[in-house]
């Protein structure tokens, strides 16, 4: 390789990474997955790119994002650390790289229901913050691929930059969860209070009859505790 093509792809990688430092930050998770996916594939140019997270009170990792549409699989697929080549990615906190005839590795762990486990080249990164490990990054490409030193380099790099906003992201919406449990246990608890009162039931009767609602209706909870709400309003004015 010559000293101009040297030069070039630092270049290219200073640019990634300066893109990458100045944007993460002020994502929100949602934003963040789509940016970690289009950042690993323009570098790789990979037909697939998966983003696990580490559930740390689990000890697993959970699929939470995707390159290629997976939604019915989103938050379902786990590995437990040191399973598969993703958990054991996350455990040894180093990045694996496989050229060609992935599945035949013998950490590989197999998901029909991906397709992408059928693609021949495989490249695994940690995102680690100063923790420990927060998720894991993989690429994946149809056809044999090797990867060159900046890829897996350069990959590795984006994986320890993210790896505070992905921290930062979850717990952001971890306690936005808690927020929304709380808004809904208010909202059941005031739709139980004006059935007990209006059809003389006690607490347990007055739940029972909001699940049935939720599951005769298709509703959620939330909607039909503020359609027993809003019916109350409107009647009392």
């Amino acid at each position: 390789m010559g000293k101009q093509t040297k030069i070039t792809d630092l270049k290219k990688e200073l640019r990634f990474l300066y893109h990458v430092a100045q944007t993460v930050h002020s994502l929100e998770i949602g934003e963040l997955f789509k940016e970690i996916v289009k950042v690993a594939s323009q570098i790789t140019k990979a037909d697939s790119c998966l983003i696990y997270v580490l559930d740390k009170k689990k000890r697993e990792l959970v699929l939470r994002a995707s390159k290629n549409p997976h939604k019915d699989l989103l938050q379902r697929i786990t590995l437990k650390l040191g399973e598969g080549i993703t958990g054991w990615v996350a455990r040894e906190k180093k990045p694996v790289a496989i050229s060609e005839g992935a599945v035949r590795d013998s950490r590989f762990k197999l998901f029909r229901s991906l397709p992408e486990d059928k693609f021949e080249a495989f490249l695994s990164v940690p995102i680690i913050n100063k923790i420990g490990v927060v998720g894991v990054i993989n690429v994946q490409h149809k056809k044999k691929h090797i990867h060159s030193d900046m890829e897996i380099d350069l990959l590795s790099a984006i994986g320890k930059l993210v790896g505070g906003a992905l921290e930062n992201a979850l717990l952001i919406e971890e306690s936005l969860a808690l927020k929304e449990a709380l808004e809904l246990r208010k909202l059941i608890e005031r739709a139980k209070g004006i059935l007990m009162k209006k059809n003389n039931l006690n607490e347990d009767e007055a739940y029972r009859k909001i699940q049935k609602e939720s599951m005769d209706s298709r509703k959620s909870l939330k909607e039909v505790s503020e359609a027993v709400i809003l019916a109350e309003r409107i009647l009392r004015h």
